[in-house]
């Protein structure tokens, strides 16, 4: 644990465990994973609690970097927000600036000092976003010339002030980000706009569309989860798997990713089949679902990315919560994959459910956030949604005996995790 004082503060009123660390994608415009925005929210769980921007900001920092960045975001940016006391203090050492954007909200008074503070640090390599901005003033003035992106939140501005200001941001070279997107709508009409970046959960909202059909990659994949499912012999599934060849070459390269953690590496389907198992297999498969439209020119990486977070992260959290059942982690995987397929899919979960065999349990966790799983669910939606959802953490961790320490080691692995598979599942 490293614990930050600093001289306004106690020598140890700071833990840096005491909070939650969420992360929101930031999408380009065709839809591709571009970065993060590292969101900080306080654990109420003693009298050390965080109690200012500049202390919530070094505890994020601080954390990251303990446990490494690249966990944190992998390959993506990282967008860090900072008020004008973290700007004047020493803590940038600890980030590396070719990985982070510092975030500014257009509030912040804009004193000579911090302004030159800002300069200093962008000529040591640091980038700048202006946060928060719905119009022009004096502040946002003095600070665009120093900033490369400029975010406004979709919530706070309506279309017809969003229609002026942004082409004015536009002509002055700087990148624009659109923050809290939430509706199909919302994101094409920023795209109309001209903007770069796309932040909020409206890629994984479903839009259900009557009559859909599955692709015929997806279907094969879907049977294939059948046999394996079932009792269907060894021989019988790899059958099934070499009838595809795309399916066949796409299971082969993500069962050797570093995920999976094979001591040798995996040259045959039967050997796949052999090695890892049902349980296994059936894991890889679901995540392929993801995966293949990627293939065919649809960007779905923020989707496959969610849904492999969410399924380590439940399945970290049944082994430790319960650790003497031994089906627990693997019933958690399914629950959290399977929970963003109603998107993946365009149709409901109810027909879905009707045609992948689950069991009761599984079914309540996905259909009405019941039992166990479904309260892992709800957890894992809480903090990826922790600005709207982060009251609900505590009363769900106590229910689950968990302490915060725990919870943020075991999304910390979670994003590693993914972070793997989706780098070599593309």
């Amino acid at each position: 644990m490293i614990d930050l004082s600093f001289n306004d503060m106690e020598p140890d009123s700071l833990r840096v465990r005491e909070f939650y660390l969420g992360r929101q994608p930031i999408l380009d415009r065709n839809q591709g994973l571009f970065g993060y925005e590292l969101l900080f929210r306080n654990a109420p769980v003693g009298p050390a609690n965080i109690s200012n921007d500049l202390s919530a900001t070094a505890a994020v920092i601080a954390h990251a970097s303990q446990l490494g960045m690249e966990k944190t975001i992998g390959d993506a940016l990282g967008f860090v927000n900072v008020d004008a006391d973290v700007i004047m203090s020493d803590i940038f050492s600890f980030l590396p600036r070719e990985k982070v954007v510092l975030e500014i909200v257009n509030t912040m008074p804009a004193t000579p000092a911090v302004l030159a503070r800002i300069k200093e640090l962008v000529g040591h390599g640091f980038s700048f976003a202006l946060d928060d901005v719905t119009g022009e003033s004096d502040t946002v003035d003095a600070l665009l010339p120093l900033v490369e992106y400029v975010k406004m939140d979709m919530r706070n501005i309506p279309l017809s002030a969003l229609m002026k200001v942004a082409p004015r941001f536009r002509q002055e070279k700087k990148k624009l980000v659109a923050e809290k997107v939430e509706t199909r709508e919302e994101f094409k009409n920023c795209l109309d706009l001209g903007f770069d970046y796309f932040q909020g959960y409206y890629f994984s909202k479903p839009v259900i569309m009557s009559g859909k059909k599955l692709s015929p990659s997806q279907l094969a994949v879907m049977e294939l989860m059948t046999l394996v499912t079932s009792d269907a012999d060894n021989q019988e599934i790899e059958r099934a798997i070499k009838r595809d060849v795309s399916l066949a070459l796409n299971l082969l390269r993500l069962v050797n990713t570093p995920a999976v953690g094979a001591r040798q590496r995996i040259d045959s389907l039967s050997q796949a089949v052999t090695i890892l198992g049902r349980r296994q297999l059936q894991r890889w498969l679901q995540i392929m679902l993801y995966a293949e439209p990627s293939k065919r020119g649809h960007s779905m990486t923020p989707l496959l990315m969610l849904a492999t977070t969410r399924g380590r992260l439940l399945e970290l959290l049944a082994a430790k919560l319960r650790p003497s059942e031994r089906s627990a982690a693997d019933i958690a995987f399914t629950v959290g994959i399977m929970s963003l397929m109603d998107t993946l899919f365009g149709i409901s979960m109810t027909e879905i459910l009707s045609q992948i065999p689950v069991n009761d349990e599984v079914a309540d966790a996905l259909q009405n956030r019941g039992g166990f799983y479904g309260d892992l669910l709800k957890l894992a939606e809480c903090i990826e949604r922790l600005e709207d959802f982060g009251d609900h953490i505590v009363p769900t961790l106590r229910d689950l005996a968990m302490s915060t320490d725990e919870l943020v080691e075991l999304e910390m692995a979670a994003f590693e995790w993914s972070d793997n598979v989706v780098r070599y599942a593309l």
